[in-house]
């Protein structure tokens, strides 16, 4: 087991779980997109909403919530964006099971260490699964807050981009990222292998034809030794 592969091992570990605890940490955050209402001191008011809920905040700190009441009057997005967010997750528990048990350190899975180079290969493309997910979500979401924001014709509330979608993006940028580390990290080779690959052990058939070649240049010189020798 080489020190670059258990290095980058446990480099992609790092970034896909935190990834994976983002995505978590985005999912409830209630400030998808925000939107200020402005009028006098006692009126003015934040608007936030995420895919579950839609919630206020006034003046004096008063905030009160209320949750969508029902699925199938979302819009059609909404309801997409939490399906994909969903399976961010559940594709990220995954990753992290097959990344811990397949990873070159781990004492689980015994030694037997092909299989686990494909258990963290398949962690790794869960990860990017995950990564996929949540990118495309956040990034459908954060499209239509900008397409509604710059229609001049929109006659609903304008938000803006809160911060439980940079969190999202930056959730889905860990999980690509370690992904691929887990991807690369199968290919890298250790320097010993090379060694042992390169100086290993001729086949029957290369060894009984170059024993059979040093018998006969054995057989040759021994008959020239003898005519020479009565000379």
């Amino acid at each position: 087991m080489g020190l670059v592969q258990l290095g980058v091992e446990v480099l992609a570990l790092v970034l896909t779980f935190l990834g994976w605890v983002l995505v978590g940490v985005s999912l409830p955050n209630r400030h998808w997109r925000v939107s200020t209402v402005e009028g006098n001191v006692i009126t003015t008011s934040t608007i936030y909403e995420n895919l579950w809920m839609s919630c206020a905040t006034d003046s004096t700190g008063v905030h009160n919530c209320r949750e969508f009441p029902s699925m199938l009057a979302l819009s059609g997005y909404i309801q997409a964006c939490r399906a994909l967010m969903i399976a961010s997750i559940v594709m990220g528990s995954f990753g992290l099971i097959a990344t811990l048990v397949g990873m070159q350190c781990s004492k689980f899975g015994g030694e037997n260490y092909v299989l686990k180079g494909r258990l963290a290969a398949l962690g790794g493309v869960f990860f990017i699964l995950q990564g996929l997910c949540t990118m495309i979500a956040i990034s459908w979401y954060a499209s239509n807050i900008t397409r509604e924001f710059f229609d001049p014709l929109y006659p609903g509330t304008k938000y803006e981009i809160g911060e439980g979608l940079y969190i999202g993006w930056s959730s889905g940028t860990l999980a690509l990222i370690g992904g691929c580390f887990l991807l690369c990290s199968c290919k890298i080779k250790d320097p010993e292998e090379k060694m042992i690959h390169r100086y290993q052990t001729p086949s029957r058939g290369m060894a009984f034809s170059h024993t059979h070649s040093h018998t006969e240049a054995s057989r040759t010189h021994s008959s020239q030794y003898g005519r020479n020798a009565y000379v």
